[in-house]
């Protein structure tokens, strides 16, 4: 076996990728990584980890700025914008140190440049770099593990100065904007508002959809909008944005919205309205002319294993669409090196919890009640407001609640919905419960610690 020679390769190191690489090598698979950018993928370099470590900031600015009512005066608060970036830029590195380190130890081969998949098990890598010669690496396997990218509406002034996707906005300097407008009230949009919220700027969202969080729980998404409001955020669904256009210092954000036209003044435009698979360019012309069957609107299509059409050929993650969170790329990943290897994944991919860090945190796993309905299933609804929970009393959260949805015949859990503190570490406990179809009364009958968040899960099982 030549250097570039190997069981697996794997295109993409982002969670997905890395971890794969990680499985893959442990079970004695010669295994390469090829990315073009930095380790750690769209996750640890352009979303969760960064925007978490910016939000961890902007919660120390808004509870030093809240200290007065908690008995702690604070003087001369200031935030620092160009430090906080500088902070996330440590976090960032200091994971992807991490990851170079398992590489290392894992004897994975990490190929720094671009690949592009010529047939079920040769990939043309080019270096990064001038002066390397495009070279062939072949394998048994390959992965695709490209991930996604934000998507921006042709709406015109998009190329504006100042208007921006997420991705540019992790890299922000200077002063913290004064006002801002974020198109698109999704996962992105409402974390993104709750950062600059916290650190004094004026907040405009704009959402073309009836509600905020339209792939959540309806509920969440009401009470998400009525906190906000109370925090003097503007909110506007069923609103579409016409135009960007430069006006004195400021942005000029025109939209519509009950057939009216309104103008919103900003100094920062957030676009973000969803994200795109990344795979243009993964495969040759001639590849995809022998497969014509082998993607569908730019996602790629497996089967249960994350085949391809091509046997040899996996995709995982945000290339193949579904649910684009890390940690389901992570488990699918997982899931198909074990299939290359003849073996039954032993990752469950339902119930999938999916988590926003608002404050307070917004999570949900399982059905809801519109999914239950929908399926012909009769359930039982248990909600809990957290105005009875002495943690969150004790800490002055907002309003929020805990939701559990049961079958009616057997009382098994087979959905929750939170708006609380911790509700990112809560909703593991429930998707374990799901998963394992227990039932409320196995949730009411274990003891919880009190006082804290997580025993509100008990209170709304007691119900």
């Amino acid at each position: 076996m030549s250097d570039y020679d190997f069981d697996l390769v794997i295109i993409g190191a982002g969670p997905g990728g890395y971890e794969a690489a990680f499985d893959a090598a442990a079970s004695g698979m010669k295994t390469a990584v090829i990315e073009k950018d930095k380790v750690g993928g769209t996750c640890l370099n352009r979303g969760c980890i960064p925007t978490k470590a910016i939000m961890h900031s902007s919660d120390i600015y808004r509870g030093a700025s809240a200290g007065a009512a908690f008995g702690v005066d604070v003087e001369g608060l200031s935030a620092d914008m160009d430090r906080i970036i500088a902070r996330k830029n440590q976090v960032v590195a200091t994971l992807q140190d991490g990851i170079l380190a398992r590489f290392k130890k894992e004897k994975i081969t990490l190929l720094q440049g671009t690949g592009v998949v010529k047939d079920g098990h040769t990939v043309a890598f080019s270096p990064n770099g001038d002066g390397e010669e495009p070279r062939d690496v072949t394998a048994d396997k390959i992965m695709v593990a490209t991930g996604s990218h934000p998507f921006v509406p042709p709406i015109p002034g998009a190329d504006l100065p100042g208007v921006m996707t997420s991705d540019d906005l992790l890299d922000i300097s200077g002063p913290v904007p004064e006002e801002m407008v974020i198109i698109g009230g999704g996962v992105i949009g409402i974390e993104f508002a709750t950062v600059f919220y916290d650190l004094g700027t004026k907040i405009t969202i704009i959402e073309a959809l009836d509600g905020l969080l339209p792939t959540m729980d309806k509920e969440l998404g009401r009470s998400l909008k009525m906190n906000l409001k109370k925090k003097s955020v503007d909110v506007h669904t069923g609103a579409s944005v016409t135009s960007f256009s430069k006006d004195g210092n400021k942005i000029a954000v025109a939209y519509k919205e009950k057939e009216k036209e309104f103008v919103v003044p900003a100094d920062v435009v957030l676009v973000s309205t969803g994200r795109r698979s990344s795979t243009a360019g993964v495969f040759t012309d001639e590849f995809l002319e022998k497969h014509p069957d082998f993607m569908n609107r730019g996602q790629i299509k497996v089967n249960d294993q994350y085949q391809t059409q091509e046997p040899s050929i996996y995709a995982i993650g945000d290339a193949i669409g579904g649910i684009m969170l890390a940690h389901t790329a992570t488990a699918e990943g997982r899931n198909a090196v074990a299939a290359m290897n003849g073996k039954k994944g032993e990752i469950r991919m339902d119930p999938v919890p999916s988590v926003i860090y608002t404050s307070p945190e917004i999570a949900q796993v399982g059905l809801t009640q519109d999914e239950a309905k929908e399926q012909g299933i009769k359930i039982k609804t248990r909600k809990f407001p957290m105005s009875a929970n002495g943690k969150t009393v004790i800490e002055d959260l907002d309003r929020g609640y805990i939701k559990l949805i049961s079958r009616e015949e057997d009382e098994v859990l087979i959905g929750a919905q939170l708006m609380c503190g911790r509700a990112s570490d809560i909703v593991a406990e429930l998707a374990v419960a799901i998963g394992n179809g227990l039932t409320v009364q196995d949730i009411a009958n274990v003891i919880h610690p009190h006082p804290s968040f997580v025993e509100a899960v008990m209170d709304t099982a007691r119900l």
